[in-house]
C-alpha cells in the first residue's frame, strides 16, 4: 500500500500540472471503486479551478472554490499526468482532462483506492474528522505520544500505526522508525519512558522526512505521478530483510506478524528491555 511519503511524493509531483488550472472534462471508465463514485462525480468537478494540492494523512486533496476532490490510492492505486491520447490500460479507471491539454489518469487495478467530492471543509468529512496529527508537524511531539501511550497495554508497533495516534505511519516506516529508535516492536506502549519516545518520534520525522526526499518507497505497484518509481527501498534497515544481517551489528533480521501485518527488527539493536536499548 502506498503510505505516506508516497502520498506526498505524488502531490508535489501533481501540484505544477494542476494549481490554477481548469478542469475540462472528467471520464469514468469504471465506478466500482471501494466506495462507488456517485453518479454527480463528473459534473461535481467539470468547469472547476483547482487552487491548491496537499495531503492529509494518506488522502490526496485537491481543492477548488466550493469543493474538493479526495483521493486515496487504496492498496494499488496511483496518479500520473499523461498525454489524453494516450490509449488507457486496462485498468485507467478515471481521467481528469485539463484545460492544458494534460490528463490526470487515476489508475488502480484492485479498486481498494477511493474517489469523493467534498461540499465545504474537508476536515470535517468523516473519513478525515477524527484522525491524529500529522507526523511531522510540531503537534506529534514526544510529549503528545508519552501522553498518550500512558495505561496503554497494547504493542507499540500497532499503537503507532493508529491513525487516531498519528497519520500515515504505516507498516514500513513503523518497523524502520522502531529500528531507529532501538525499540522492540512488541513493547507494551504504556511502558516507554519519556526518553523513548523522544527518540521514537524522531526516528518517525527522520525516516518519514528522508523516504519523502528519496521519493518514496517502491514496493510492487508503487509509481509517482510521472510514472516513475520511488528510491527509498534502497535504504531500508530491517523492513524485508528477514534473515539478513542487520547493517548495524550483523545479528540475523526477524520477523513475525504482529497484528495481521509483518513486523522486522533487530533481536540485538531492539531488545525488550529499555535498559539494553542502543543509541542511535
Amino acid at each position: 500500500m502506498p503510505e505516506l511519503p508516497e502520498v506526498e511524493t505524488t502531490c508535489r509531483g501533481l501540484a505544477p500540472w494542476l494549481i490554477g488550472v481548469r478542469i475540462q472534462d472528467v471520464q469514468v471508465r469504471e465506478r466500482r471503486m471501494r466506495w462507488p463514485l456517485v453518479r454527480s462525480f463528473e459534473s461535481d468537478l467539470k468547469g472547476q479551478t483547482i487552487r491548491t494540492v496537499h495531503r492529509r494523512a494518506k488522502y490526496i486533496l485537491i481543492e477548488m472554490a466550493e469543493r474538493t476532490l479526495m483521493i486515496h490510492l487504496g492498496m494499488s492505486g496511483s496518479l500520473r499526468v499523461v498525454d489524453p491520447q494516450v490509449s488507457p490500460k486496462t485498468h485507467d479507471h478515471v481521467d481528469v482532462l485539463l484545460a492544458s491539454g494534460r490528463c490526470v489518469r487515476f489508475n488502480d487495478p484492485r479498486r481498494f483506492g477511493s474517489l469523493h467530492v467534498i461540499h465545504g471543509d474537508p476536515g470535517q468529512h468523516p473519513l478525515l474528522a477524527k484522525l491524529g496529527p500529522e507526523p511531522l508537524s510540531e503537534t506529534f511531539s514526544a510529549d503528545w505520544l508519552h501522553r498518550r501511550t500512558r495505561r496503554r497495554q497494547v504493542a507499540i508497533k500497532p499503537f503507532i500505526m493508529n491513525a487516531m495516534i498519528v497519520v500515515g505511519v504505516g507498516n514500513i516506516y513503523a518497523s524502520e522508525a522502531l529500528f531507529q529508535a532501538g525499540v522492540h516492536p512488541a513493547r507494551t506502549a504504556g511502558k516507554l519512558t519519556m526518553a523513548e519516545c523522544v527518540k521514537l518520534v524522531g526516528a518517525i520525522k527522520k525516516v518519514l522526512s528522508a523516504a519523502i526526499t528519496a521519493g518514496g518507497t517502491t514496493l510492487r505497484d508503487y509509481v509517482n505521478s510521472d510514472g516513475h518509481p520511488g528510491y527509498f527501498q534502497q535504504k531500508l534497515f530491517v523492513y524485508g530483510r528477514t534473515s539478513e544481517p542487520c547493517r548495524r551489528c550483523q545479528t540475523p533480521i526477524r520477523h513475525k506478524v504482529q497484528g495481521q501485518r509483518t513486523t522486522f527488527w533487530c533481536p540485538t539493536c531492539q531488545r525488550q528491555s529499555p535498559k539494553a536499548i542502543k543509541p542511535t
